[in-house]
């Protein structure tokens, strides 16, 4: 399990007056929670490049912590969960807009 509670912020981020936070995802109450900045852009595309390359950092992740990880499998594993959950959702989204 995950020692810290909050991650830290990257450096560019605190280092570019222009950065800004897209998206929090929490594990709570045995569920996933997220805050996202939904107007961040007009086009769908763009969420998805955010996606995969959120995917990518994910596998390098992995692999930095453990020689033995295969990134390529690991990023071929993660599109099979993404796509089993897309095709039959555990769960539906449900939330709020908040200012």
């Amino acid at each position: 399990m995950a020692s810290q509670k909050i991650l830290d912020i990257p450096p560019a981020a605190q280092r570019d007056k222009a950065s800004f936070e897209v998206m929090r995802v929490w594990i709570a109450e045995q569920g996933q929670h997220v805050s996202i900045q939904s107007g961040a852009w007009d086009d769908p595309f763009a969420w998805g490049i955010v996606l995969a390359d959120l995917a990518r950092h994910i596998a390098l992740a992995h692999q930095m912590q453990s020689a033995k990880v295969d990134p390529e499998a690991f990023l071929e594993r993660l599109l099979e969960g993404f796509q089993a959950e897309i095709d039959n959702p555990t769960d539906e989204p449900e939330g709020e807009i908040t200012q």
